[in-house]
């Protein structure tokens, strides 16, 4: 099985937990690596997911205060959460407004922990 069959594998596993309503895994430069989606263009998904997520980390070390875990965005129409898989890459994923995130948050860590391995 080939690095990107297995983070497709990783992505479908992950779209199964019924909360999520897109995922994708990306490079921490906002490069696309793997998508779940049904609408909605995936490479503007991820590049503006690293770049929120790399201006947190940006804020955060400057107040001295480390490397955020995630970053989570909540609108009217959705919850939008992102995480870093290790030094390279990210995951990213959507859900429904309503969602309470505590197995969302639980499943995207052994996502992340997954790719990290994988990348």
């Amino acid at each position: 099985m080939t690095t990107s069959e297995m983070l497709e594998k990783v992505l479908k596993d992950l779209g199964r937990v019924g909360e999520i309503e897109a995922c994708a895994i990306a490079t921490r430069d906002g490069l696309l690596m793997q998508a779940n989606m049904s609408s909605g263009d995936p490479e503007t998904f991820v590049a503006m997911s690293a770049t929120m997520l790399g201006a947190a980390e940006t804020a955060s070390s400057e107040l001295g205060k480390g490397v955020p875990k995630r970053v989570i965005v909540e609108s009217d129409d959705g919850k939008l959460i992102c995480m870093g898989a290790g030094p390279k890459a990210l995951v990213v994923a959507m859900t429904a407004p309503e969602v309470g995130l505590g197995l969302v948050l639980v499943e995207l860590s052994k996502v992340a922990e997954k790719v990290e391995k994988l990348i």
